[in-house]
C-alpha cells in the first residue's frame, strides 16, 4: 500500500489535476484536502476535456470513492454547477461524498472579498473574488458555517445573527435562513454525517489526496501576504483530510517545465516580453477559474528547492514540457543576485517585499526544436529534452517520476 499526497510545487496551476487522474486509477478513496472553488483543474482524457473546482479530478474513474474534506471551504452554486456538468457528461456522482464539517462560503463572504480588494488598490491580493479568504476567516475566528450546520436550524439561526451583526448586512435573517435551505438540498445527497466510519473503512486501502493551489501560495510559507487562505503543502493534507501523517507514503510536487503565476505578488523570473507571450500562448495559460491571462516565466530553481523543503515532497511530476518544443534556447534560474550588495542566494527569501531588489541567476539550455508529444518513453525524447530532464532533477535534489508531453491523459512518460 502506498498512499500519496498531490501537490503543486510552484504558485498554482502546474497541472496537478492530470497527475491526480492518473494517479487515481490505482486509489480507493481521493480526497480533496484544501481551498475552495477557486482551484481550477483540468483533465483530457481521449480528447475530451473536463474541469473541476471543488470535485476531486479522480470522480472520472467508477467506483472510485471522492471525499470532500474538512479542509475545504465550499460554495454552494458552484458545487451544483459542477455536479450538473459532469452529470450532463455521463459521470456518475454516486460515490462523492462531503465532510459535514467543511465551511460554507455564504454571499456575504463573496462581497467582503470583493469589497476588500476594491478597498486595497495598488496593494490588492489578487484573489479569484470567490469569497475564499473571508470564509477562512470567519472559519478562523470561530464564526464559520460549516455543511453540518445547514441542517441545524437553531444553531444556523444563532450563526447568522451573528454574521449580520458583524458585517453589517442589509440582508434579513429569513432571506439567509431561506437560502442555507436551498443550500442544505444542494448538497444533502452528498454529505457524510458518517465521515468517521468512511476514513475508517478505507485506512487499510489506497488513499490519494488531491490539494489546490500551490506550495508558492501556502499561507504559511508562501510569498505572503499574496498567498491563499489555507495550507496547499504536503502537511496540510494530514491537517484537512482526517488522517495522521503515518497515512502519507508520497508526496508528489508537480511543477511545469516553466513557472507560471495568477494575481499579484513578486515574480523574479517572470518574463514581460515576447518570449512570455510565446510561452502564455503554447501553454494556453489563462486561468481555468478567472480566465486571467496567467505571467509566464523561466523555471525557477530556487523556488523549486524551497517547495521541496517545505512541501515535504519526495518525487516530482514535471509538466508542459512540450510547450518548449520550438525554443532554440531555454534559460534556468539556479540562484538569485541581491542587487544591492552582490551576494548570491540559494535560498528563498521570504520577504515578499524584499524581491524586487533580487534578480535571476540563469543558466542557459539548448533546446531541441522537435515535436515530442508523441513520445512515449524517457528513452524516445530528444537528447537536450533528456539532459534538461536531468539538470531539474539535480535541482530538486529528488526523482522525477512522470514527465507529461501534452495535455491528454495518455501523454504522460513515466520514469
Amino acid at each position: 500500500m502506498v498512499n500519496k499526497v498531490i501537490v503543486g510545487a510552484q504558485w498554482g496551476d502546474e497541472g496537478k489535476a492530470k497527475i491526480t487522474d492518473l494517479m487515481s486509477a490505482n486509489a480507493d478513496l481521493i480526497i480533496r484536502y484544501q481551498g475552495g472553488c477557486n482551484a481550477g483543474h483540468t483533465v483530457v482524457v481521449n480528447g475530451k476535456t473536463f474541469k473541476f473546482h471543488l470535485i476531486p479530478s479522480g470522480i472520472l474513474y467508477s467506483g472510485k470513492t471522492c471525499f470532500l474534506g474538512a479542509g475545504i471551504v465550499l460554495h454552494p452554486e458552484t458545487f451544483q454547477k459542477e455536479i450538473t456538468d459532469l452529470k450532463e457528461q455521463g459521470i456518475s456522482l454516486s460515490t462523492l461524498k462531503i465532510s459535514p464539517l467543511a465551511a460554507v462560503t455564504m454571499p456575504y463572504h463573496i462581497e467582503l472579498d470583493g469589497a476588500n480588494e476594491k478597498k486595497a488598490g495598488k496593494n490588492k491580493i489578487g484573489t479569484t473574488g470567490k469569497g475564499i479568504g473571508p470564509t477562512y476567516t470567519d472559519k478562523i475566528s470561530r464564526h464559520g458555517i460549516r455543511v453540518e450546520d445547514l441542517f441545524s436550524k437553531d444553531i444556523l439561526g444563532i450563526k447568522i445573527e451573528d454574521a449580520i451583526s458583524r458585517f453589517d448586512l442589509k440582508t434579513t435573517k429569513s432571506e439567509l435562513m431561506e437560502k442555507c435551505s436551498e443550500y442544505a438540498e444542494i448538497l444533502s445527497p452528498y454529505v457524510d454525517f458518517n465521515w468517521q466510519s468512511t476514513l475508517r473503512k478505507f485506512k487499510s486501502k489506497k488513499l490519494l489526496f488531491e490539494g489546490a493551489q500551490g506550495i508558492m501560495l501556502d499561507i504559511d510559507y508562501g510569498t505572503y501576504p499574496y498567498v491563499t487562505s489555507s495550507n496547499p503543502i504536503g502537511g496540510g493534507a494530514c491537517v484537512g483530510s482526517g488522517y495522521g501523517p503515518k497515512m502519507i507514503d508520497e508526496v508528489i510536487g508537480v511543477s511545469k517545465a516553466y513557472i507560471t503565476r495568477v494575481g499579484e505578488g513578486p515574480f523574479i523570473t517572470e518574463l514581460d516580453n515576447e518570449i512570455g507571450t510565446k510561452i502564455r500562448e503554447i501553454g494556453h495559460e489563462f486561468g481555468t477559474t478567472t480566465g486571467r491571462p496567467r505571467r509566464c516565466g523561466w523555471f525557477d530553481g530556487v523556488v523549486a528547492r524551497y517547495g521541496v523543503l517545505v512541501g515535504g515532497l519526495t518525487q516530482m511530476a514535471i509538466t508542459k514540457l512540450d510547450v518548449f518544443d520550438t525554443f532554440d534556447e531555454i534559460k534556468l534560474c539556479v540562484a538569485y543576485k541581491d542587487t544591492r550588495n552582490g551576494n548570491i542566494m540559494y535560498d528563498y527569501p521570504t520577504n515578499a517585499f524584499e524581491h524586487k531588489y533580487f534578480e535571476p541567476v540563469y543558466e542557459t539550455h539548448a533546446g531541441w526544436m522537435q515535436d515530442i508529444s508523441n513520445c512515449k518513453s524517457f528513452d524516445e525524447l530528444p537528447q537536450n529534452a533528456k539532459k534538461y530532464i536531468k539538470r531539474l532533477e539535480e535541482i530538486f535534489e529528488i526523482p522525477i517520476k512522470i514527465v507529461s508531453v501534452g495535455a491528454d491523459r495518455e501523454q504522460t512518460i513515466l520514469l
